[in-house]
Formats: structure tokens, sequence, C-alpha cells
């Protein structure tokens, strides 16, 4: 069966495009594949989190990731720093990393660009760790966007080279595994093409209703249709295509018949646009709070994910000891 590998840095909570762009997909494929899914805190350790900040950041992720549907029985969930065999790998693939090819990689240089006075050597070797992420567990399929395919060439690149280095056919070359057809791009309530954290135009999984309210009849509109039947621009496709997540067949044929016809009212539009969001969302808001409430039961099923995780993990390196030449 194929191995299906994704991981999240816990440096802020889940939002709607986190949901319906991956994890409502992932809930799926751990019925069809052998999935791991881990939280990277080790990644996040590039921006210098709070030591307070780091555990507390893992919690709250797999509380979102459970009460989302991720099911520790059927998949394996674990937090990174809880399986330390991928740092021995790690520092392997260091050893046949370049320093050109990784200075060459195009969010090492956004990030040392933006962040001049913070350019470390685990920014820089970002690949390598992720690579290792991967091949621990000699996955074969990796759910990534496009802002991480060059990773994923760099994660190939040290799978080939360790197998051409050592003359084994050892490592699978992994592959970036599409969510098209499972996964749905949501857009920023700004008018832009992506929801995300940095543009400050979310609505997190753990928003309550009052602030859902708030933030849709903000979203950004525009003078409304010039012509019957016209092509809808951007940022009104994007309520739409946020209207076709989270709504009925019903109110989208509505609320479309209504921009075709010239008669929509967008206030009447964000209105149902906020409380289908609410109605989706408060029964996971519930579920985060009950597993936020028992870090008992959240640590609990870290340690059990850390266990399984750590089985391939171990297999993986006794193997690669022993390709390398170290005793096993």
């Amino acid at each position: 069966m194929d191995i299906v590998l994704s991981g999240i840095r816990p440096t802020g909570n889940l939002h709607l495009g986190n949901y319906y762009g991956a994890v409502k997909s992932f809930v799926k494929l751990q019925d069809e594949f052998n999935c791991y899914f881990f939280i990277a805190d080790w990644h996040s350790l590039t921006t210098h989190p709070k030591p307070e900040d780091i555990r507390r950041s893992a919690r709250t992720i797999l509380a979102e990731y459970l009460a989302c549907g991720l099911d520790p029985k059927k998949s394996t969930i674990y937090i990174q720093s809880d399986v330390p065999e991928t740092i021995e790998l790690y520092l392997y693939l260091n050893m046949n990393a370049y320093l050109g090819e990784l200075e060459r990689v195009t969010s090492f240089k956004e990030k040392a660009r933006k962040q001049p006075d913070n350019v470390n050597a685990g920014l820089l070797t970002y690949p390598t760790l992720m690579a290792a992420d991967i091949l621990i567990h000699r996955s074969t399929k990796v759910p990534v966007g496009k802002d991480q395919e060059q990773n994923m060439e760099m994660a190939r690149l040290y799978a080939n080279r360790f197998n051409n280095k050592y003359g084994v056919d050892y490592f699978p070359i992994p592959q970036s595994f599409s969510l098209a057809g499972r996964g749905i791009k949501i857009p920023g309530l700004d008018g832009s093409g992506k929801m995300g954290k940095s543009e400050g135009n979310c609505i997190y999984l753990y928003d309550d209703p009052a602030v859902i309210r708030k933030k849709v009849m903000r979203a950004v509109t525009d003078a409304g249709p010039q012509a019957p039947n016209s092509e809808k621009p951007e940022v009104i496709q994007n309520l739409f295509t946020l209207l076709g997540a989270v709504s009925s067949k019903e109110t989208y044929d509505y609320f479309d018949e209504k921009w075709n016809d010239m008669s929509i009212r967008y206030g009447d539009l964000k209105k149902q646009l906020a409380q289908d969001i609410i109605d989706t969302l408060t029964p996971i808001r519930e579920r985060i709070a009950e597993y936020s409430a028992n870090t008992e039961l959240l640590d609990r099923i870290a340690l059990e994910g850390a266990e399984k995780a750590r089985v391939s993990a171990a297999k993986t390196l006794r193997d690669v000891r022993e390709i390398i030449g170290f005793r096993v």
C-alpha cells in the first residue's frame, strides 16, 4: 500500500482554507492509504518560538486535527520531535546536500530577503529536514501545494543521490500527491485568491459565530453586476467559491440566479454565507474545545502515535546505518 505523509507547522491555528484545501481530504485518505500525519515542531524553530509555546501549539494543532476527523486508529498521528530518528537521517542527508543547491531554493531566498537578521542554518537546510520527514517512512505520496514543489524536488534529489551513492534501490522516489478533485482552494475574504494566516484574511476553525459574521460582512465586494449573465470578477467569484464549499446547491443556485438577473444584494449573500459557515464550523469548534480541554488525552494520542511512527522510523534508520557502514 502507498504510504502518504503530510505535516503542518504549529505556527497558528487551522483555518477554513486548511480544512477544505487539505484536512477534509486527509480524513478520506486515511481509509485508502497507510497515512502518517505529523506536527512539524522542529520546522517551527526557524522562527525561534518561545519554549512555552512549542508544546501548547502542538497540542492545539493535534486537537484541531482530531476535531476535523483524523482518526489515530486509522492513521499515525505524531509530533515530529517525538521521533528522534528523523534527526539522524537529517544529518546523513545534510552530508550529501550542497551549499549551492540549498541557496538556490526559492523559499530560502525569499525568507532570507524578508528576515535578513535571521538567516539561520535551519532555514538553509529546511529542504533536507523535510526530505528526512518523508524518507524516514519511505513515503511514496506527499500532498503538497505548489509552494512546496521545489522542496519535493529536493526530496527526490536526495533519495536518488543516496540510492546512487551507495548502489542501492532503497528509498522510493516520493511523488507529489495532488488533492485535485478532493480538496478545494478556499479564497481569502480580502478578495485575494488564497486564504492564509500571513494575509490576515482567514476564518479560523475556532472562530465563534459573532467573529465569523463580522469577518464575512467585511468581505470585499464591488458595485454589482453591470449586465445580465456577466462574468463574475474575482472578488465576487471568491464569495461564490466559499458559498459552493459550505452551502447547499439550492442556496448557491439561488444567488447565482440573482447575480445573472442583476438583482443580487451582497448583504443578503454575506448573511447567508456567514450562517452556513457557522453551521459548518460549530460542531468542529465544539470538538476542538473538548479535545483542547483534555490535555491528558492529547498527550496519550501523541505518545501512541510516536510509538507507531518510531517503529517505521527505526527500521529505516537501521537499514540506512547498515548501508552507509555504521554499526547497527
